[in-house]
């Protein structure tokens, strides 16, 4: 009699991701998230069921073969997992953190259709932090090609577009606006999500494939992309310059002391360091009562931002229903845990100031929910005469922001959309200026962190074929 395969075991939810107590970490900025450890990972990795058509993998902008990294990790084999993954993806530290697992390769698991998707980002954090930890092995660099790249931008789109290109033999520099690399990385995701070391380490690693990060270089004042290519003697230039150009509501009043876009508050806060002052220089005013004007990830880090740096109460503005929230569901939960107050169905209509221009409150109206428009979600439809204040002395605009203009508007010969993004083929990163390809936030608007790498994978292959053909 032939001998029956044994059915695996299913193991209904995920293994709790150890964190620090809420109302303890709601006033430091250090990590939330604790990671797993060795026999955590391994647990969690033999989930997996392993499924013969990978449909987890459909769901990784990346493309990274998950299915045989989270068999590696059940085998223990963390050294061969850590090399799988970073086949395909530069920065897994930072993915491991940040991406939106849920809405990607976690949402298509098979296990996700009855139970808790398997934590493919939690084992691919692991991985990659153990690696952080006991020493980095590089990939192996394809001889000099002799030909010339610059990147600008070393956000997320730029530094994977920077790997794969030097990886594959080109001579690669990267020009960053600020005084340190990582893009929004640095300057927009807090530490206490993603500590900065982490992102510095990925940066570090970059360095040594050979790729040269230039600081403080603003292209577009200092040169221009048409300058690099003509008198610098670069083949070819990726733009992944993000969208650094904040939205404001357009009330009256929203020029008053006290109100923040979210790019300046995050900015302040992370990269210069503002929640160590005065021991770092920069300073950051606070009040007592924060409203977030927004319901998406950079609200929700702006809230539980202000919560660390004092304020007694932080509240979500936000014209839809906790059921229409964009941020991801971890990051909600979180501000709920740590204290974040909601005010659904709402938004200001005018911001209130006293006699010294500073934030006294919010004329706020109510909605109600109509039909769905064009994004799916419903509409949200103001309720004639339900005006109120609400008593507030900061505020925080975090609605979305655009490109940043300045690398579009002094590049020749290069497509813009009416929202000044660059217009550039999504197959292949390819703009209307030949040898120049763009990715990530300036060419779709604000969208996540692993959606740019993707841009940027895209966009190293293209330059490579571009190259390699000429």
């Amino acid at each position: 009699m032939a001998e029956q395969k044994t059915k695996k075991k299913i193991i209904p939810n995920k293994n709790p991701m150890p964190a620090q107590d809420p109302l303890e970490r709601a006033r430091n900025f250090n990590e939330v998230a604790l990671g797993y450890d060795e026999e955590t990972v391994v647990a969690e990795a033999q989930r997996c069921l392993q499924c013969k058509n990978e449909p987890c993998r459909q769901g990784c902008p990346v493309e990274v073969d998950i299915p045989a990294f989270i068999k590696l990790v059940a085998e223990r084999d963390f050294d061969g997992a850590i090399k799988k993954i970073k086949e395909k993806n530069a920065l897994p530290a930072v993915c491991g953190r940040v991406c939106p697992q849920e809405n990607q390769c976690e949402k298509y698991c098979t296990l996700a259709k009855k139970y808790e998707a398997v934590g493919i980002g939690r084992i691919e954090r692991f991985c990659a932090d153990r690696e952080l930890q006991k020493g980095v092995t590089l990939p192996e660099v394809a001889p000099p090609t002799g030909k010339k790249v610059a990147v600008v931008g070393s956000g997320p789109a730029g530094l994977t577009c920077a790997s794969d290109l030097a990886k594959l033999g080109h001579d690669v520099t990267v020009y960053e606006a600020l005084h340190v690399a990582g893009g929004v990385l640095m300057y927009g995701i807090p530490e206490f999500r993603l500590p900065k070391a982490v992102v510095q380490a990925e940066v570090e690693n970059l360095k040594k494939l050979g790729v040269k990060i230039e600081v403080n270089s603003v292209v577009g004042k200092f040169t221009t992309v048409d300058e690099l290519m003509e008198n610098e003697g670069y083949d070819a230039i990726f733009i992944g310059t993000g969208a650094g150009l904040p939205y404001f509501m357009k009330i009256p009043g929203e020029n008053a002391c006290g109100v923040y876009s979210a790019n300046e508050f995050l900015t302040r806060t992370n990269l210069m360091k503002a929640y160590q002052f005065p021991d770092w220089d920069t300073p950051i005013k606070i009040g007592k009562k924060v409203a977030v004007l927004g319901g998406g990830n950079v609200a929700m880090d702006g809230a539980r931002t202000a919560l660390r740096l004092g304020a007694e109460e932080s509240w979500i503005v936000y014209r839809r229903s906790h059921e229409e929230l964009p941020a991801r569901k971890e990051e909600v939960e979180h501000a709920e845990e740590e204290g974040v107050k909601f005010a659904f169905l709402t938004s200001p209509v005018e911001i209130l100031s006293n006699e010294e221009g500073w934030v006294t409150g919010m004329k706020c109206i109510k909605y109600e929910l109509g039909e769905p428009d064009a994004s799916g979600r419903r509409r949200p439809v103001p309720i004639e005469g339900s005006e109120y204040i609400m008593d507030v002395d900061t505020v925080v605009v975090a609605i979305g922001q655009g490109p940043n203009p300045l690398v579009p508007r002094t590049t020749k010969g290069l497509e813009l959309t009416s929202r000044g993004n660059i217009v550039a083929d999504p197959e292949t990163g390819a703009t209307s200026k030949p040898g120049v390809f763009a990715g990530g936030d300036v060419v779709t608007g604000a969208a996540t962190v692993i959606l740019a790498m993707g841009a940027g994978r895209t966009a190293a292959k293209s330059i490579h074929a571009y190259l390699t053909s000429k």
